[in-house]
C-alpha cells in the first residue's frame, strides 16, 4: 500500500506488515503496540494452527511411536496427543521443518526435508492470504481499528499474486539490520541453530558447496547442527538483496537498529511517518 505520511497520520485505520529476517526484532515491535488497539496477526501461528496443524501432530505422534511405552497407550487411545502452539511459542512449527542429516542425531532426509519445506511454503502463502480476511474480522468482530501483521522472515521469496495482494491492503514494511546487528543474529543463530526454510534452487547450491567443501559423500552423514550454522551466514546474504528489492516494489525501508528503539505506539507512528515522507 503506497500512501504518504499525511494520509498515514490521518488514517482512523492503519494495516502494517512488518518484512525482515529471522531475529531483526518484528516480533519484539509488534509486542509494543498495545493489544486494545492493534490486532496482532502472526503469520507462523496461522501457519501452524492452520495449514500445517494435522503433519505437525502426524510427526510428533510418528516419534512418540518409536517409544514402547508412548507407542502401546497410543494404539489403545489411552492417550491424547497436541502440540501447544501460541503466539509466543512457535517451536512446534520449526521442529516440524526440521534439519537435514544424521537420524540419530534429530536429522531427516533430504527427500523427507524437501517435502516439508514445499508445505511449508503453500502454508506460508495461505497464511498471507488470509490476512486479507483477518483484516475485516479485526475490524468487525473486535473493532481493532489497527492491525499488525508479523511476517516470517522468508515471505520475501513468497509468490507475485500474494506479494500483490499483501501490498494492496497493507503498508509493508521492511526492517533492515545494519552489519553490527547481522554479526549478532549470526552469532545466536549459532549458538542456537533453529530449522529453517530455503527455496530449492538456494538450498541445492549450499547443499552441493556444503558437501564438497567438507568431504561428504552424502546428505545423510550431515551433522545436523553444523549444516545450520553453515548455511545461516549465507541465507542472510542471499536474502537481502531480495528483501530490498521487495521493498523497493511493495513498501518501505526502516532501520531496525531505530525499531528497536521503539518503546510506544507513538514512537512507532512516528517512525513509520518518517518512512513513509
Amino acid at each position: 500500500m503506497r500512501i504518504s505520511a499525511k494520509e498515514f497520520l490521518e488514517s482512523p485505520n492503519k494495516p502494517i506488515t512488518l518484512l525482515g529476517m529471522s531475529g531483526v526484532g518484528k516480533t519484539t515491535l509488534a509486542n509494543k503496540l498495545p493489544k486494545s488497539k492493534w490486532f496482532h496477526y502472526s503469520g507462523d501461528y496461522r501457519i501452524g494452527t492452520k495449514y500445517l496443524a494435522e503433519p505437525i501432530l502426524d510427526n510428533i505422534k510418528k516419534q512418540a511411536m518409536e517409544v514402547d511405552f508412548l507407542r502401546d497407550l497410543l494404539r489403545s487411545d489411552s492417550i491424547y496427543i497436541a502440540s501447544n502452539i501460541t503466539v509466543d511459542n512457535l517451536s512446534p512449527v520449526s521442529s516440524f521443518l526440521g534439519k537435514i542429516g544424521v537420524e540419530k542425531l534429530g536429522g531427516i532426509s533430504l527427500g523427507e526435508f524437501k517435502q516439508r519445506q514445499a508445505l511449508h511454503k503453500e502454508a506460508e502463502i495461505g497464511a498471507m492470504k488470509d490476512v486479507v480476511k483477518f483484516l475485516d474480522k479485526a475490524k468487525k468482530i473486535y473493532g481493532y481499528d489497527h492491525f499488525i501483521n508479523d511476517a516470517g522472515g522468508s515471505i520475501c521469496e513468497i509468490d507475485e499474486n500474494t506479494s500483490n495482494l499483501l501490498a494492496k491492503h497493507t503498508i509493508i514494511l521492511y526492517l533492515k539490520a545494519d552489519q553490527n546487528m547481522e554479526e549478532k543474529i549470526i552469532e545466536r543463530a549459532k549458538k542456537s541453530p533453529k530449522p529453517m526454510y530455503f527455496n530449492d534452487k538456494f538450498l541445492d547450491i549450499e547443499l552441493g558447496n556444503y558437501l564438497k567443501e567438507n568431504k561428504i559423500d552424502s546428505p545423510d552423514k550431515i551433522i545436523p547442527d553444523e549444516f545450520s550454522r553453515w548455511i545461516f551466514p549465507k541465507l542472510i546474504s542471499y536474502r537481502k538483496p531480495i528483501y530490498e528489492k521487495f521493498s523497493d516494489k511493495y513498501g518501505y525501508t526502516i532501520d531496525a537498529h531505530e525499531a528497536s528503539k521503539v518503546a510506544t505506539e507513538e514512537q512507532f507512528i512516528e517512525l513509520i511517518a518518517s518512512a513513509l515522507k
